[in-house]
């Protein structure tokens, strides 16, 4: 059980570009980063507009010659500092993550990227290259992988408790985006936008969430084919889908479904994991993070609870509330951040032999989501067609 006990030396100085008043996702990096002493801000970019910027991080506490205007001047001053930023967070529009990836890097400095990564396989592997020169850790916020649950399911079918997998089948959907984009936030707007969101809407933004957690859960097995179907019912989101079907065909036989919608009207948003095995089925869903559905062939349904004794392990390790508490995905978030930094600081100990065992969301990790959605939007483009996965 995580209980707040420091895990490494000591706390990284942490900067984060992005992440201000006016966003949603800059909250749940803090809270993520700041929940069990291993990162302290120190600086931050954290707004287009420099004046907002800074008053948004004089008010978390960073001093103001440390809110900069842009990445550039952040990277500049840091470096010339002794107590300069070691890590830095980015919590932006996709089509800036590969720019700012690569300048933080070729600092010195490790990386927290949103996701989806990059936009293409050949940038993620080119980063991926560089962070290994660099001796760099980068690291992806999948937030939703933390969850104490996600890592029970993955041992029950690591132990043969579900059999031989035979259906997977994933679920992240809300409605938030049902009606037409008059008058649409900046959030919506660049994320439909192929210009600053990439080659997908839905797939990239809540798809990827739903493709790593079932690489988490499934890590044995991999996708031959698949065939995507997508489509933009706000026609003004074309050639952007803001709602997708996929269907996967596994190397062991298995057959795999994947909905993401943003058009799920009266959805509020939620996320589902069905994993049906030749003896059994688990499932997940993050509307009930603190159970785990345990249904064997003949045998009356289960409803696991997390913190509880009877779990395995790998779940009990990362559980923070116990059982009486619910967790939730802050807890989430803050697993994600607290493995980066070990990460991090094993990198910078040189200790190989805790980095090849140690669990964390890499840069392999986004690399494979931006890999599956290339393969979805080639896919798509070709007909819903069945294509080879590449």
């Amino acid at each position: 059980m995580i209980n707040g006990e420091r895990s490494i030396q000591r706390p990284l100085r942490w900067g984060m570009v992005g992440g201000g008043r006016t966003g949603q996702v800059g909250y749940k990096h803090r809270t993520g980063a700041q929940r069990d002493g291993t990162y302290t801000l120190v600086c931050g970019a954290f707004d287009l507009d420099a004046a907002r910027g800074r008053d948004f991080g004089v008010k978390l506490g960073v001093d103001a010659d440390r809110c900069y205007a842009d990445y550039k001047e952040l990277i500049a001053k840091e470096a010339g500092r002794k107590d300069g930023a070691e890590v830095v967070s980015i919590a932006t529009p996709n089509f800036t993550h590969y720019e700012i990836a690569r300048a933080c890097l070729e600092a010195g400095l490790h990386v927290i990227c949103e996701k989806p990564l990059f936009f293409t396989v050949a940038e993620c592997e080119e980063i991926e290259r560089l962070a290994e020169v660099k001796g760099l850790i980068v690291g992806v916020t999948y937030g939703f992988t933390g969850h104490p649950l996600v890592h029970q399911m993955a041992a029950m079918i690591k132990k043969g408790m579900v059999g031989d997998i035979r259906i997977v089948d994933l679920q992240y959907t809300h409605g938030f985006n049902a009606g037409d984009d008059v008058g649409a936030g900046e959030a919506v707007r660049w994320r439909t936008n192929p210009k600053t969101a990439g080659p997908t809407f839905v797939l990239g933004d809540i798809g990827t969430h739903l493709y790593y957690l079932s690489e988490i859960v499934l890590p044995h097995m991999k996708i031959e084919r698949l065939l995507c179907d997508r489509k933009a019912f706000i026609a003004t989101r074309a050639p952007l889908e803001d709602h997708a079907t996929v269907l996967m065909h596994y190397d062991n036989g298995a057959r795999g479904r994947l909905w993401v919608s943003s058009v799920d009207a009266g959805n509020m948003g939620s996320q589902r994991y069905r994993f049906v095995g030749s003896k059994a089925s688990v499932e997940w869903s993050d509307s009930h993070p603190d159970q785990l559905i345990y249904e064997v062939q003949g045998q009356p349904n289960q409803i696991m609870h997390h913190g509880m004794p009877y779990l395995e392990k790998e779940s009990l390790a990362v559980d923070r509330m116990g059982a009486l508490h619910t967790e939730g995905l802050g807890d989430s978030w803050s697993n994600i951040y607290l493995w980066i930094a070990q990460a991090i600081d094993a990198k910078r100990r040189g200790d190989d032999a805790f980095l090849k065992t140690h669990h964390y969301p890499d840069i392999k990790a986004g690399t494979e989501g931006v890999r599956w959605l290339e393969n979805c939007v080639r896919s798509a483009d070709a007909g819903s067609a069945w294509i080879d996965f590449k």
